[in-house]
């Protein structure tokens, strides 16, 4: 074993534990025709296995909230597949058992996801969890599971499914490490939303045993086993360190000479309103609307949508709504799936779903206006997966006939970054959406550990994109936000802010690190780290490049 673990630090922090291991895989079962049997029993079977599947993940993103909950309703869309169960029933048809003919169902699909993209081969994970607790719930055995411990722990698995990571204590988990997953696979969104540090793509982790004592380091990608007591000693000091000094912070986002740089939280629904206000929000970059529309089979009212919404809307002064981001990994139970899509990725997602679709755009615009109404807040509103002007006029216009008067985009193709004084012309603000930026502009999924370094933000290339849309929205006078989870790393906000950001918009629990990371800084210092970061030729280079120029970082322990 070697002295230090290397992998990809996506949640920041220090946390030291003994290591508890994810319970194994569930067995296969047996292949070959059944022996005996009644048909119709063992379709029943199957098919009410799938079931308990879908309610189970539903009902763990209820009790889970946020972006869980918008995680594992997907998930249970895909266990209640109407295709996928006539696969299953077709094979139990020719004389497989119920619990091999869920295994073989699921491989088909799987094999087609593999096939379909990067973008789609990532969610293979999410479906070959599904099949394990359908084949769990036939042959009566346990589903692989969080392990139970009487201590605290580090949790270390081959990858962490949303259905466990979504539940987890954060009392009793320290941190993560996991074998496989990227910087914004589901482990480590879910990681930065429970505030625990988290390391992924971390290749030899399944070496260590049951009971190892690890140091893991969610900011530097470190793992170390068997730290001494020194190490252990100075880890928590300095973690006491840092929290004392961002817990000192408050107040709105400047950097030191007074620019002012509105630090906003990303959020998916009224559940997320008291950690976002108590982490000093000063309002939302990015309210995610999937959670209402996904898991069901009928669309949800306009008074339904309404009443979500207001409730965000009195929380808070400023508020940015992202209307619906359906399709590919997203799919609507209650619209037909696009016709001959091989790579959904790059079919008819976000805002183009609404030009197959145009009423359920402009329903949810006149919810979102009439939530509006009375209130004292500035409602901001953008279309997610746009391409060019035309689009980006086609989307002012429709938010304008519905009554609201700031209507923006999200810049997350690098045609729209490339162009985009010419979106600018058309759109009331920006928001960089850097996650699906990043998958586009290096055609690297972000669930592919392999390619875990594409997903990088502070790829020099990335930058570059993010420099011409926030200059481009500058020379058109018109606010830029970033609302990609690059905003959450305080070094990377200080980078942003230098190329020329308005806002930074994050996971609640990552506010006071780039806070007091601001704070610390002139805006000529973030300026000259901007230009260092790309000057560099990689990711590293940036990083370091950047933190040269950033000498008040190294005493927050950010």
């Amino acid at each position: 074993m070697p002295e230090v673990l290397h992998g990809t630090g996506v949640s920041p922090g220090v946390a030291a534990g003994p290591v508890r291991t994810m319970s194994g895989a569930v067995p296969e079962p047996p292949a070959g025709r059944r022996d005996t049997g009644d048909t119709a029993a063992e379709r029943a079977r199957a098919l009410a296995a799938l079931d308990t599947v879908g309610a189970d993940l539903e009902e763990r993103g209820a009790r889970a909230g946020g972006e869980a909950r918008d995680v594992l309703a997907a998930q249970a869309m895909m266990a209640r597949d109407p295709g996928l169960a006539g696969v299953v029933t077709d094979r139990i048809d020719e004389g497989l058992s119920a619990p091999r003919a869920v295994y073989e169902a699921f491989n088909t699909f799987r094999a087609a996801l593999a096939r379909a993209g990067e973008y789609m081969a990532a969610r293979v994970a999410d479906l070959d969890d599904i099949r394990d607790r359908a084949v769990a719930v036939l042959l009566g055995v346990a589903a692989p599971g969080v392990p139970d411990s009487d201590e605290p722990f580090v949790l270390v698995a081959r990858d962490l499914a949303p259905a466990d990571t979504a539940l987890l204590d954060p009392a009793k988990v320290l941190a993560f490490v996991t074998r496989d997953g990227g910087p914004t696979s589901h482990t480590a969104i879910l990681a930065r939303a429970m505030g625990v540090p988290a390391v992924v793509a971390c290749g030899d982790c399944m070496d260590l045993g049951d009971g190892t004592m690890v140091l893991v380091d969610g900011t530097s990608g470190e793992v170390r086993p068997d730290p001494t007591e020194q190490e252990l000693a100075a880890a928590q000091a300095e973690a006491e360190a840092r929290a004392a000094v961002l817990g000192a912070g408050a107040g709105p986002g400047a950097t030191a000479d007074g620019h002012r740089v509105p630090l906003l939280a990303n959020i998916g629904g009224p559940k997320d309103i008291e950690a976002a206000l108590s982490c000093g929000a000063e309002g939302v970059g990015l309210f995610r609307t999937e959670f209402l529309f996904l898991g069901r089979t009928t669309a949800p009212s306009e008074e339904e949508q309404e009443s979500v919404y207001r409730a965000v809307l009195e929380a808070f002064p400023s508020v940015v709504v992202r209307t619906l981001d359906a399709g590919a990994d997203k799919p609507l139970g209650f619209l037909p799936p696009p016709d001959d899509e091989p790579n959904p990725a790059l079919g008819e997602r976000g805002l183009r779903l609404f030009h197959t679709h145009p009423g359920v755009l402009t329903g949810q615009l006149r919810a979102l206006a009439r939530a509006a109404e009375g209130l004292d807040v500035r409602l901001q509103v953008m279309a997610p997966m746009v391409t060019d002007a035309e689009e980006t006029r086609s989307f002012v216009a429709a938010c304008r006939a519905a009554g609201l008067s700031r209507a923006g985009v999200m810049i997350e193709i690098p045609a729209a970054a490339l162009r985009a004084g010419d979106l600018a012309a058309e759109a009331d603000f920006f928001s960089l959406g850097t996650n699906d930026l990043a998958q586009y502009a290096f055609a690297a999924d972000r669930q592919i550990s392999g390619l875990a370094r594409f997903q990088d933000p502070w790829q020099p290339a990335l930058l570059d994109l993010v420099a011409l849309a926030a200059g481009a929205a500058g020379a058109a006078g018109k606010d830029c936000g970033v609302c990609g989870e690059a905003a959450a790393d305080p070094a990377l906000g200080c980078v942003l802010t230098g190329l020329g950001v308005t806002s930074l918009s994050m996971s609640a629990r990552a506010l006071p690190g780039v806070r007091a990371a601001l704070a610390a800084h002139t805006l000529d210092q973030c300026r000259k780290a901007a230009e260092a970061a790309r000057r560099a030729t990689d990711a590293d280079g940036a990083r370091t490049a950047a933190r040269a120029e950033l000498p008040g970082l190294d005493p927050l322990g950010l």
